[in-house]
């Protein structure tokens, strides 16, 4: 096998590493933070809106984490720096 070839099959798992372990996390906190949200609901109803409004914000942010893990995946994959140091 050439070097390249090599460099090409090492960029594709780490692309997916990097996609696995940047699903993983965000997923599990949104889902913990959707129910302690659902819990805090159940005990102060009247608070409502307010939880919600900073659940969705607090949710936003973690699901941007989701998205870096993503484009770093997509870095890895189409403007791998190795590659062009083997052709």
């Amino acid at each position: 096998m050439s070097p390249l070839t090599l460099v090409i099959i090492a960029s594709v798992i780490a692309a997916a590493i990097a996609i696995a372990a940047g699903a993983y996390g965000p997923a599990r906190a949104l889902g913990e933070a959707l129910s302690k949200a659902l819990d805090a609901i159940a005990r102060q109803p009247e608070a409502s809106n307010q939880i919600s409004r900073t659940l969705f914000v607090g949710m936003a942010l973690i699901e941007s984490i989701a998205i870096y893990a993503f484009v770093v995946a997509l870095i890895i994959l189409f403007a791998d720096p190795l590659v062009g140091l083997l052709k």
